[in-house]
């Protein structure tokens, strides 16, 4: 059952050692009995759309767009990414490895596709560490009428993952390299974004707008998701029709000892079920390895920010939640335990994905 409750941050970390888990609304204003009612809400409304059906999907158009997965690219880009001491949200290497993903990010942008593409580093009130969000503007957003910028982004799809790391021991001291927690995601929706970036506006534009999320301080309690979602809903009344979460895409050693095939997890409880059908459909269609159903809980990733603000949101992880990485929130958590063929696998989903709902 869902409870509001005032706690300390040690008492939050002693929750994030037993598992339990938690979206930190300190933020998100719990004053009066209506927000807290929101918050404690279990029936949240949700609008199910008609996403695209197999039948309709651009798979020539995505494949072209799957071949230009780079591996070894990815090794690199994550490699750099976890050698940050920590990426702990309050931490200023944490701050740092932000403003290194973010130039990251503005070298794929070409001279072309610029005036499509706004890259923001989004401010949190209480800690240092941005989210950075990247947003490709489709033909169904609304431009000023100087003809520079947008008024208006339409309908949003979101792709989601987190950049923060934790050392569960003692955060503000320990090592926290998370390679996969979630460096795997942030190098797997880096390595959409850049597919995607050198192909639009060359080969194609989309009908939608496309977001690539990278959260901070998910750590704490879904921290950053929770304040973007909330701008988005309250601030912003935006509209998102669809939210895939990338949270650890790149261990497959606990599978493959329990004699378990190298497979994705894909959450089937507090998600849209309508949008995890889809997500289902992309796999089967793009994927070389199957989809296993798993159930991870209340609040588990920011998909679950995106779902309690009442957007259709979905997860998938690198394998049922009892096969995953036992070195995460440690020093051990690093980037030669990962696959990387393992996770492209991701790549192929998120590149389907955004170009599926992009068309869409």
């Amino acid at each position: 059952k869902k409870q509001v409750a005032i706690i300390s941050e040690a008492d939050k970390l002693e929750l994030k050692k037993k598992g339990i888990k938690f979206h930190d609304i300190t933020n998100q204003v719990i004053k009066s009995n209506e927000n807290r009612n929101y918050y404690l809400n279990s029936e949240i409304y949700l609008p199910k759309y008609n996403y695209p059906n197999k039948t309709n999907f651009h798979s020539e158009k995505v494949t072209e767009l799957i071949n230009e997965i780079d591996t070894q690219l990815m090794f690199d880009k994550l490699s750099n990414f976890s050698s940050f001491y920590t990426r702990y949200y309050k931490s200023e290497t944490g701050y740092e490895s932000t403003l290194w993903l973010y130039k990251e990010i503005h070298s794929l942008i070409s001279d072309k596709i610029a005036p499509r593409v706004e890259v923001k580093l989004f401010d949190h009130r209480d800690w240092k560490q941005n989210s950075i969000i990247v947003t490709l503007y489709g033909d169904n957003a609304v431009k000023n009428p100087s003809g520079e910028g947008y008024s208006d982004k339409g309908p949003i799809v979101v792709l989601g993952c987190h950049l923060d790391s934790i050392n569960l021991l003692f955060p503000s001291l320990l090592a926290a390299p998370g390679a996969d927690d979630d460096g795997s995601g942030v190098t797997t929706v880096l390595e959409t974004l850049r597919i995607i970036l050198a192909s639009a506006g060359r080969k194609f534009t989309f009908k939608n707008t496309i977001e690539f999320h990278f959260y901070s301080a998910e750590e704490g309690g879904l921290l950053g998701s929770l304040d973007i979602f909330h701008e988005y809903r309250k601030t912003q009344n935006l509209t998102v029709v669809a939210m895939l979460q990338q949270d650890m895409t790149g261990y497959i050693q606990r599978s493959l000892e329990n004699g378990r095939a190298e497979h994705i997890g894909i959450m089937d409880d507090h998600t849209s079920q309508t949008l995890t059908n889809f997500v289902k459909e992309l796999i089967k269609t793009y994927c070389l390895i199957p989809y296993h159903d798993a159930e991870c809980g209340y609040a588990c990733s920011d998909h679950s920010s995106a779902l309690q603000n009442g957007y259709p949101s979905a997860f998938v992880s690198e394998a049922e939640l009892k096969y995953d990485n036992p070195n995460i929130h440690s020093v051990s958590d690093t980037v030669d335990k990962l696959s990387f063929e393992h996770m492209a696998e991701y790549v192929k989903l998120g590149l389907g994905y955004v170009y599926e709902l992009g068309m869409w």
